[in-house]
């Protein structure tokens, strides 16, 4: 019979909110099960080397995934620097995610992990740890190897910068009804509808990865961001004139997207409103390698 040792026991228990986190500071839930992969393998090396070292298995997986997770970010920068046109986090179909990471739904939706790309690997996981799991000053300093005072201020620039400090409206996600409009739209073949409902400032991200065509940059402005889903609408018609866009309500992220069907491929498209209910952030994920996990398990 195999002896099942305290660090693997307690990487099993925690393996779920361990993915939960690489995946929010990563954003490619690939590299995040890597870095978890890597965390059990670091337990079992830790333990043999000395079983009664570590205190709390919990606190220490913890803490080597986040410092690993910091190692992954860093890598990736230069990879994503090179990365052809706009990078945009991998989306996950809401009921393939670990159900600890569903439950607290905090720093989970693909706006968010977007703009995560703008802080430093400590910043982002210090403010993952603080909004998402409820960790205090002093507790990600221990992991981050930072002062409480310094933990403190990571998470305040980085809350400002994420728009969760709450001193300015921040967009909201999609809401089923503002959905059910947008897909009724579309599917009558009323794309005016859909691109009155642009605020003016709206951005376009659209992910393509040089696999398939899209926008190598972000689109700014309503007007524009018309002028590029005719192009798509008239190149799809061509394609299929009776059917050329098919859109299908989905849950990602948990939160509500939509699956873009459309010239023999789908997309995976997360919207923001703005209080008065009009589009204002767009992200249009069509790099196929990057939706694998993006629609719900067959059967």
């Amino acid at each position: 019979m195999t002896t099942v040792t305290p660090a693997v026991r307690a990487w099993r228990s925690e393996h779920d909110r361990l993915v939960g986190i690489a995946y929010r500071m990563l954003g490619d839930f690939g590299h995040a099960e890597d870095v978890v992969s890597e965390v059990a393998l670091e337990a079992v090396k830790a333990e043999r080397a000395d079983a009664g070292a570590v205190r709390s298995w919990p606190a220490w997986l913890t803490t080597t995934c986040v410092r690993r997770a910091i190692d992954r970010v860093r890598s990736l920068a230069s990879v994503r620097e090179e990365y052809v046109g706009h990078w945009l986090p991998e989306p996950v179909a809401t009921e393939r995610l670990p159900e600890d990471a569903v439950v607290d739904r905090e720093m989970l939706s693909l706006a968010l992990l977007h703009l995560a790309e703008q802080l430093t690997p400590e910043a982002r996981a210090a403010v993952v740890l603080h909004r998402a799991y409820e960790m205090t000053a002093v507790e990600i300093g221990e992991i981050v190897q930072k002062s409480p005072a310094a933990v403190r201020q990571l998470i305040s620039r980085g809350e400002r910068r994420l728009r969760l400090d709450g001193d300015s409206a921040s967009p909201q996600p999609a809401d089923a009804k503002a959905l059910a409009a947008l897909v009724g739209a579309v599917q009558g073949g009323d794309l005016s509808i859909v691109l009155g409902l642009l605020t003016d400032d709206a951005i376009l991200w659209s992910d393509g990865g040089g696999v398939v065509a899209a926008a190598r940059n972000p689109i700014f402005g309503a007007e524009k961001i018309g002028r590029f889903y005719v192009g798509v609408l008239q190149k799809a018609t061509a394609y299929d004139p009776l059917h050329p866009f098919v859109l299908t309500p989905i849950a990602i992220n948990g939160e509500l997207g939509l699956a873009l069907a459309h010239s023999g491929r789908t997309d995976v498209l997360t919207l923001e409103f703005d209080g008065a209910g009009r589009v204002c952030g767009i992200r249009q994920v069509c790099n196929p390698h990057k939706l694998t996990r993006a629609f719900e398990a067959a059967g």
